[in-house]
């Protein structure tokens, strides 16, 4: 088969796995169609924008970072949209009988078809259109937008072949899970650089950036345009070079793992050829005791609940994303408050309370598996240590974040003296989430299905609201003394004595903690059949 047929076959098999995805339903007939509408509206208004920017003394400052972005953007597209391109994977064609480096060929041809490819496309050609000045440049411009082009998706396709092991397992979809939330990070580290932009002379703040930038491929080759147009042929020489060597390196990266992924055995033939030798050594391994980390932590059923608790987060998808949302917009709703100049140190409280809420629903995150945790229950202080090494194992994680997130909110201000009380009340804010989250999975268990993308079982919607809100409800107002305290200190003038709500939040978070603890523990005794049934439905 000739190059140009092979390039034909791929394309026209890109284009067959388009058409046969859209006709599986209308809904994704309908969205793939408003998200063509809808890029060619972003990339019309951008060309626009970027067209407009033409003679301006920042165009450089601004579509450098520009390149670069749609870069990184293309480099951790397949981290986390694997699953919506079948080509991706490329063990799909690895009983084809074709070379890497003919297929790299083929594969790189058929990734331009898309709409990502032609949106790409666009945002190029208003970048060079932007900085191309002279017959000199525009000759430059017409190679460096190609190569930009293809640098990005050789890019995204490198690095979809090295981590295909990785994006085909259960690791690569909980790592897709975590797209959403890392949107709603990106989207607001953007609201916040176009706030900065918008001010008189905000472009200015991208010069440095793009000093740096445009000698990084592929911001090097819309550099190399800019360097032609001020009549540096030398440094567009080298800009222009370093960005061929780039394509030349990325390309040769991919050839590299594909050859590497068609002729290496998978990890079941691994595991077979290992032979039981080897699996029992790794499970005697395995079965020595804790180590690391984990061997400082108590021993007996709490270290044993406190680790299977963060192996939950860690492994269970939906748990993950729970853990991630909370440290992430724990931080991120402080920050933003701060840069956008109308920030309070005790925003910080948004912290505790998004981990405090991790204790709210304990057995639901087991689901059919607590019967597990329920066997082993046999008296009350059984359950009251069951009940203290979940709380435990949050508590590890958030008493150092919290900290961490209220000291650099009072950087951010400027207001040092007030990190003792902001402390104290996210530390008092905490502990009395967690205790009321006790009272929550026990009274108030609901099932988190496992393979579903609910969060609730149906018929469970309004005990889920019930368990959450009101919980947080009892929390606000259990916090209600230690912030009568911290306002009375206040009102009276006393501001050098509002160093002790710091123990005191410490010390209120805590004794309300263990004083639910006491309370509830025998109620989760004997309440076991009823929690197992709640949270096994679905």
């Amino acid at each position: 088969m000739s190059s140009s047929t092979l390039l034909s076959v791929f394309v026209r098999l890109k284009l067959s796995l388009l058409r046969n995805g859209l006709r599986q339903s209308t809904g994704r007939t309908a969205a793939f169609v408003t998200s063509i509408v809808l890029a060619v509206l972003v990339a019309a208004f951008q060309l626009l924008g970027l067209v407009l920017l033409r003679g301006n003394e920042y165009a450089e400052a601004v579509v450098v970072p520009l390149t670069a972005l749609l870069a990184l953007g293309w480099a951790v597209m397949p981290l986390f949209f694997s699953g919506g391109d079948e080509t991706l994977d490329p063990t799909r064609l690895a009983m084809l009988p074709l070379r890497p480096r003919r297929l790299v060929v083929a594969l790189l041809s058929a990734s331009l078809v898309g709409i990502a490819p032609v949106f790409t496309l666009t945002l190029l050609l208003g970048a060079v259109i932007a900085v191309a000045h002279g017959a000199a440049a525009a000759a430059v411009a017409v190679l460096a937008l190609p190569l930009a082009l293809l640098t990005c998706v050789a890019l995204a396709r490198a690095v979809a072949t090295a981590n295909v092991r990785l994006l085909t397992s259960r690791r690569g979809r909980d790592l897709a899970l975590l797209s959403g939330l890392l949107i709603a990070i990106g989207a607001q580290v953007v609201n916040l650089g176009v706030q900065k932009l918008s001010e008189p002379d905000g472009l200015s703040v991208l010069e440095p950036a793009a000093e740096v930038l445009r000698w990084l491929p592929p911001a090097a080759a819309v550099g190399a345009v800019r360097a032609v147009s001020d009549g540096a042929y030398a440094l567009a020489l080298a800009q222009f070079a370093l960005s061929c060597a780039a394509l030349a390196g990325t390309l040769w990266w991919w050839q590299r793992s594909l050859h590497r992924l068609m002729i290496s055995p998978d990890a079941s033939t691994l595991q077979s050829a290992a032979g039981p030798d080897a699996a029992a050594r790794g499970g005697s391994g395995s079965g020595s005791g804790r180590r690391g980390l984990a061997a400082l932590l108590p021993g007996g059923r709490t270290g044993a609940v406190i680790v299977r608790t963060l192996r939950y987060a860690w492994r269970d998808p939906k748990t993950k994303v729970g853990w991630a949302s909370s440290l992430g917009i724990g931080v991120l709703l402080p920050v933003v408050f701060a840069v956008q100049g109308n920030g309070s140190a005790y925003n910080a409280c948004w912290a505790a309370g998004m981990l405090g809420i991790l204790m709210y629903n304990q057995f639901g995150q087991d689901h059919s598996g607590f019967w597990l945790v329920a066997s082993t229950v046999a008296s009350p202080r059984d359950a009251y240590v069951e009940l203290r090494g979940r709380m435990l194992a949050i508590a590890l994680v958030a008493v150092p974040y919290v900290t961490t997130v209220s000291v650099v909110s009072v950087l951010l201000l400027g207001s040092w003296s007030v990190l003792p009380e902001v402390l104290g009340l996210s530390l008092g804010l905490l502990g009395v989430l967690l205790a009321t989250g006790v009272y929550s999975s026990t009274y108030f268990a609901y099932s988190i299905p496992q393979d579903s993308g609910k969060n609730v079982a149906p018929g469970q919607g309004s005990l889920a609201y019930l368990s959450i809100f009101g919980g947080m409800l009892a929390g606000a107002v259990a916090c209600a003394p230690l912030l009568a305290v911290t306002v009375w200190l206040h009102m009276s003038g006393a501001h050098g004595a509002l160093w002790v709500v710091l123990p005191l939040g410490a010390a209120y978070g805590a004794g309300v903690c263990a004083l639910v603890l006491r309370l509830v523990a025998p109620r989760t005794a004997d309440r076991l059949p009823e929690i197992l049934a709640a949270v096994s439905r679905g």
